[in-house]
């Protein structure tokens, strides 16, 4: 009779995860995390076949997680101006896990700020205020905001500032008001050089 497998791929990659979530990738080597599981090494690369393919694991059910759990978060009702918050909100809230995926690109190719990058642009593409914007001063927008949003969630997670939340929502909006209503990125589009990178990443 067959032993019914005990240590799911499920099982397995949430462990994985759950150590990435608290630690980073300080301990992510198959040792530390086989330790995690409570297994030895051979189970993980039956599942998985390299740590690489496992990363790779984590990166999915990290975008699903932020797609479903944190980037839909309503704050002011103002979706473009939630994003931004939600994305700083994250990074104050789980800070090593921030600074691991966002500002050490552990999933190489800024694989996380394409993606989150690529979400905005999505959203922007259905934001009634900026419907009047041509497709380069829209594009400004998002890249304007992310800009703003990664500089705020970069010093908070990094403990160098103390921000209120009505001080963050004040200055986006102003921010926002103005990159749409002044026209204040008008000196051509703003060049994201991995943009052409954005259709390797897995989709929204």
């Amino acid at each position: 009779m067959i032993r019914k497998k005990e240590i799911t791929r499920e099982k397995m990659l949430t462990i994985a995860y759950d150590l990435v979530v608290t630690q980073g990738f300080t301990n992510f080597t198959a040792r530390k995390v086989a330790q995690a599981i409570d297994c030895s090494t051979q189970p993980l690369y039956q599942e998985f076949g390299s740590m690489a393919n496992l990363k790779h694991a984590i990166l999915v059910k990290l975008q699903h997680y932020l797609i479903h759990e944190v980037y839909n978060q309503v704050v002011t009702g103002d979706r473009l101006l939630d994003i931004a918050l939600d994305y700083i909100q994250f990074a104050e809230q789980n800070p090593k896990l921030y600074r691991a995926v966002f500002i050490e690109d552990h999933f190489g190719v800024n694989a996380m700020q394409n993606f989150t990058y690529r979400y905005g642009r999505q959203v922007m593409a259905d934001y009634a205020p900026a419907q009047r914007l041509s497709k380069a001063a829209g594009e400004n927008v998002i890249t304007g905001m992310w800009i703003i949003a990664q500089g705020i969630a970069s010093l908070v997670s990094a403990g160098f500032i103390n921000i209120s939340e009505k001080q963050t929502v004040n200055l986006l909006r102003a921010a926002l008001y103005d990159f749409i209503h002044n026209d204040r990125l008008e000196d051509g589009m703003i060049t994201v050089n991995s943009f052409e990178k954005l259709d390797q990443l897995t989709k929204i």
